[in-house]
């Protein structure tokens, strides 16, 4: 993760500040996916307070769950250790900072989170600071209230940069532009929740046909999928805002990528064999029912679902399918047709393929064992050039060790798949 910024910015009029939120309030509230929002969040209020990192927590079953964080010093060198902190939750209660927060709706701010001394009845757990070996010092922690005044989550900015780039305390200014721009951010957040439970809703009609079909596979496919363009796009010196746009939709669409599969017979989806010719056939008509899902192409996110739906089972060396079939929104089963290949086949398709293949044979499931881990690197590597696009395997390469930070994130429940 690149820092945001090295030392504190000059000091903004009123008007100026009414500027920045406006503009970045529009921004975010056309981001549709929950965890590309709140990384947007995260970065623009650090970048205004010169922050070092920050943390939002949501309320969750009477409980504060990690839902995203950054920090410049401890996810500098190795972005993976992000994924370790992710969705651990602690007590809504008043003992935490962020648990106070939460519960009297009231920013909390700090100069030295060491020395609360007697302005705040909560304490801080000096655990996480032992444990990384890091230091953190000045503190805002701003409750993220909704329309009806519901405190949905805690937004903390930690160890602001003064203007000599040392870690100091929060301005005024800085207390002035989170507290605005947390009523645009709340917003933003309920309406991306809102989305992805629309999604999680789709993706469990699936799972209901289709036992493969699981929620930890979905949520790794959109998240390595997202990690991989990363890094493809930055190689190429893709705009770091245009990234971020694209990621957007990326995400929400890599993990709807077998939505298709709803439209296949249980006979098929569930037979515990092999298919045979005849069913694999039938089978492989997902991806053109996935498209059809989202022919209609209403939105950008749209589109892309139905692109990725298309073309994820496409091989670089145009064996694969549906290929340029004829006749694509009326079919009733595939027909032979010559294979997408290379640049014919979409960026998003390609990323998709090598996120989707991974997960399937590192995973275990009902019908197969989990394959050996070396044995899938190896696969991988050799794929390169005639399955896969020899670039997307380069990017996931180098950022396996995220890769398999995500793996145990989103890890199966053994009950269900064991």
């Amino acid at each position: 993760m690149k820092k945001v910024l090295a030392k504190r910015s000059k000091k903004k009029t009123d008007k100026e500040i009414l500027r920045e939120i406006l503009k970045i309030s529009e921004d975010i509230l056309n981001i549709s996916d929950i965890d590309i929002l709140l990384d947007k969040i995260l970065y623009e209020v650090r970048r205004f307070t010169s922050a070092e990192g920050g943390t939002i927590f949501m309320v969750e079953d009477n409980k504060l769950r990690m839902s995203y964080t950054q920090n410049d010093i401890l996810f500098e060198e190795n972005p993976a250790n992000r994924y370790k902190y992710l969705n651990k939750e602690i007590p809504l209660d008043p003992k935490s900072i962020a648990g106070a927060t939460a519960i009297n709706g009231d920013v909390l701010e700090f100069k030295d989170v060491y020395k609360l001394g007697s302005s705040c009845a909560c304490g801080f757990n000096k655990q996480f600071d032992i444990d990384s070996g890091y230091r953190t010092k000045s503190m805002i922690s701003i409750p993220l209230k909704s329309a009806r005044n519901r405190v949905i989550g805690v937004m903390q900015i930690i160890n602001a940069k003064d203007e000599n780039g040392k870690v100091g305390h929060f301005t005024d200014q800085d207390k002035l532009f989170i507290s605005y721009f947390a009523n645009d951010a709340t917003i933003a957040i309920e309406k991306a929740k809102s989305t992805r439970a629309m999604v999680l809703r789709m993706l469990r009609m699936v799972e209901y046909r289709d036992p493969k079909e699981t929620g930890g596979h979905v949520n790794r496919i959109g998240t390595y999928a997202v990690e991989i363009y990363q890094r493809w796009a930055e190689k190429r010196g893709f705009p770091a805002e245009l990234i971020r746009r694209f990621k957007d939709k990326l995400k929400i669409a890599a993990m709807l990528h077998d939505a298709g599969k709803i439209a296949i017979s249980d006979q098929i989806l569930k037979k515990p064999g092999k298919l045979d010719e005849d069913e694999f056939n039938i089978m492989k008509m997902h991806a053109v029912f996935g498209y059809r899902l989202f022919s209609g192409k209403e939105s950008e996110l749209d589109a892309m679902c139905a692109e990725i739906a298309l073309s994820h089972h496409e091989k670089w060396d145009g064996s694969g399918y549906p290929g340029k079939m004829e006749g694509m929104m009326t079919s009733s089963c595939i027909v032979p047709a010559a294979g997408k290949k290379d640049m014919e086949i979409p960026i998003t398709g390609r990323i998709v393929a090598v996120a989707d293949v991974y997960d399937a044979l590192i995973s275990k499931r009902v019908y197969k064992d989990a394959w050996d881990e070396d044995h899938v690197l190896e696969y991988m590597k050799a794929s390169a050039g005639t399955h896969f696009d020899p670039e997307v395997v380069e990017a996931f390469f180098e950022i396996y060790d995220i890769i398999k930070a995500i793996r145990e994130q989103f890890k199966e429940n053994p009950e269900k798949h064991g």
